[in-house]
């Protein structure tokens, strides 16, 4: 390759480089897995050590990790957060053994997981937690403090008081967490994170601190970045003094004499990989001792005294035997791949969604097909290629009728969602009932989808206002429905007529509105009969809509169904209030911002507490804030508060506006 072919090639490259680093680090939406960005980092670090005059200030191999938001606060890094430098074989890992011992004598290693998450800085000032912030390009990041507060594995306080202590860890959601989410996120028809990380990292960059709270995220804390007051020598011991302090430390780390040690290590890691309720993508080799740390310095992007392994996705071959249809709440039509079981990062897999005709199509899936399988982020399977196709194979065509009840099937111009067009179809039916009752919604305790289905099935259920006509005796006919268990149903039934208004909302399941949108309809316009009657130019004045979510909402109105449905709801007794109206509305036009710990509510108290009165939480102080409500290590809202003129409160102010 000559100069002007390397030139051209390095363009191509730092550019699709540079793309997928903004869908990584600052949408939290890749479209390539790590392995896949790996290998294309690496074919630019090579291109570039074959053509050094290639290299500039600004070229991705120079730099540390994606710009920050524009909605958050930047945090400059007084210690640079650095990414490290990526091995993929065992003679990589032995090369940096040689580079170190080339400096320094004996060097023992740690050996610790490679989390798959987002990386965060937490700062404490005499033990109090006071600001947090994600790596961003490893120089400037985006202040997160509020969202950091509401993880309940940071401590807010340490258990020594030291006057200055800055630490770095990774954000994180367990698999657990992570497969609660995407049911709900499925069960609402809402697009669902790709992987746990991307989910981590999206549920940490919210504006409202209250759904970071919701997403149950966790934290390894691996890094001591500054430290005033305690002295320390070497990584080991400093992980223990961070457990001391109240932090959760990587749940294992080995101390490795030799290189021979830490490969075993790094390959016992990687076997465990299927095993472990939590992502990681490899594993760290780092230098014990802080002075010898200290002499191997650092590249202007990564220690020299660190490497990283990275881990291969596994991919197996297997057959696919069929494609199942399946259709969710609004009718959508999601197609199934049904394989040959195989085992795949520890788990058998025997099933992966093909998501929609045009995933199929440019792929090409046909039954019958060898196709190749992995984890996408070592979790969710998907097919990654067809290896060949079956004898006398034909193109999947999506079903012309719904596979649940025979209607006919539509695709709108520009949309990739076939829609069964029935809005009585059993299977939408069932998923809208499963929904209608589910926690955010009317929380009816008990009637879950066994139970649910049952109801479809015996003729008991066609519309969730049938639901407040069922009565003991008919669910006593069900499979595993005593009597005791029947009448704390319909006791909950019951008590579910009560809801506020924002719940009844979002249980209907208009699309494109969310929980946080049917609070925010509900607080706006008070009444069911006000939302009905409200024109799109009404609906899109709310602060937080747009014209796609009005139009969804005038349209959800305007169908008859819906007119008759609200009818027999409010015919069983179902509220059609904002608890705000029918209880007090003494904050209605008012909002609040929450900063810093109070001494004695909790944020996501005081939010409900404001809510319920009428007024809105905002994120942000700006002109149109009325109070922010100030506690203890309250940062840059506060300030900023001040030099708006906005009027701020204590809690003991805010108890006494409440009573």
């Amino acid at each position: 390759m000559d100069v002007k072919e390397a030139e051209i090639q390095h363009k191509k490259l730092t550019e699709l480089i540079n793309y997928h680093n903004k869908k990584y680090y600052t949408e939290d939406a890749p479209e390539i897995d790590d392995y896949e960005y790996d290998m294309l980092y690496r074919k630019l670090q090579q291109l570039e050590s074959e053509f050094p005059s290639l290299i500039t200030p600004d070229s991705p191999t120079q730099k540390i990790g994606g710009e920050s938001l524009s909605k958050f606060q930047p945090v400059r890094h007084e210690v640079p957060l650095e990414s490290l430098h990526d091995s993929f074989s065992k003679e990589e890992l032995m090369n940096f053994d040689r580079k170190v011992r080339a400096v320094v004598e004996n060097p023992v290693y740690i050996v610790e997981p490679k989390f798959d998450g987002l990386s965060v800085s937490l700062e404490y000032r005499d033990g109090i937690f006071f600001r947090g912030s994600t790596r961003g390009d490893g120089f400037v990041g985006e202040d997160v403090t509020e969202n950091l507060r509401t993880i309940r594995t940071i401590p807010l306080k340490l258990t020594k008081a030291l006057p200055f202590l800055e630490v770095r860890g990774e954000v994180y959601m367990s698999h657990k967490s992570f497969f609660e989410l995407s049911e709900r996120q499925e069960l609402n028809d809402e697009k669902p994170f790709k992987n746990p990380r991307n989910a981590a990292a999206g549920s940490l960059r919210q504006k409202n601190a209250n759904v970071t709270a919701s997403r149950k995220l966790d934290i390894f804390v691996f890094n001591v970045q500054q430290i005033v007051g305690a002295e320390l020598h070497a990584h080991d011991e400093a992980l223990r003094f961070l457990k001391e302090l109240g932090f959760v430390i990587p749940p294992f780390f080995t101390v490795c004499n030799t290189m021979e040690e830490v490969i075993c290590e790094v390959e016992r890691i990687g076997d465990m990989r299927g095993t472990l309720d939590y992502s990681i993508d490899g594993a760290v080799v780092k230098v014990n001792s802080f002075s010898q740390r200290a002499a191997l310095g650092s590249t202007a992007k990564f220690p020299k005294w660190a490497e990283a392994f990275k881990y291969p996705p596994e991919e197996k071959q297997t057959k696919l035997l069929d494609i199942e249809v399946n259709v969710g709440r609004t009718g959508v039509l999601t197609p199934t791949g049904l394989f040959e079981p195989i085992t795949l990062a520890g788990t058998t897999v025997s099933r992966a969604t093909l998501h929609n005709q045009d995933f199929i199509a440019e792929k090409d899936i046909r039954i019958g097909d060898t196709v190749v399988l992995r984890k996408a982020g070592e979790i969710i399977p998907e097919v990654v290629s067809v290896v060949s196709h079956a004898e006398g194979s034909r193109p999947f065509v999506m079903p012309a009728v719904c596979p649940s009840c025979g209607a006919k099937v539509t695709r709108e111009e520009g949309e990739a969602a076939t829609r069964c067009t029935n809005p009585e179809c059993p299977a939408q039916l069932l998923r809208h009932m499963i929904h209608f009752s589910s926690r955010d919604a009317m929380d009816i305790d008990g009637l879950g989808p066994a139970v649910i289905e049952q109801l479809v099935k015996h003729g008991l259920l066609s519309s969730p206002a049938d639901l407040y006509h069922l009565e003991v005796e008919q669910l006593k006919s069900l499979d595993r429905m005593g009597e005791k268990s029947s009448q704390n149903l319909v006791d909950a039934i019951k008590r579910s007529k009560d809801n506020d208004l924002y719940r009844l909302i979002y249980a209907l399941g208009i699309p494109n509105i969310g929980l946080k949108a049917a609070k925010l309809l509900s607080a706006y316009f008070k009444s069911m009969d006000a939302v009905f009657q409200a024109t799109e130019e009404e609906i899109a004045k709310i602060e937080g809509f747009g014209w796609i979510m009005a139009q969804s909402v005038r349209h959800f109105f305007d169908l008859p169904n819906t007119a008759h449905l609200i009818g027999r709801l409010r015919d069983a007794g179902v509220n059609m209030l904002s608890k705000a109206v029918v209880a007090d509305n003494r904050f209605s036009g008012k909002t609040f911002v929450l900063t810093g710990t109070l001494p004695t509510l909790t944020r996501a108290q005081a939010s409900a507490v404001i809510e319920k009165l009428g007024g809105k939480v905002s994120g942000s102080v700006s002109k149109k804030t009325d109070y922010v409500l100030a506690g203890e290590n309250a940062g840059s809202k506060l300030t900023k508060a001040q030099q708006l003129g906005v009027t701020i409160i204590t809690e003991e102010d805010f108890q006494e506006m409440i009573r």
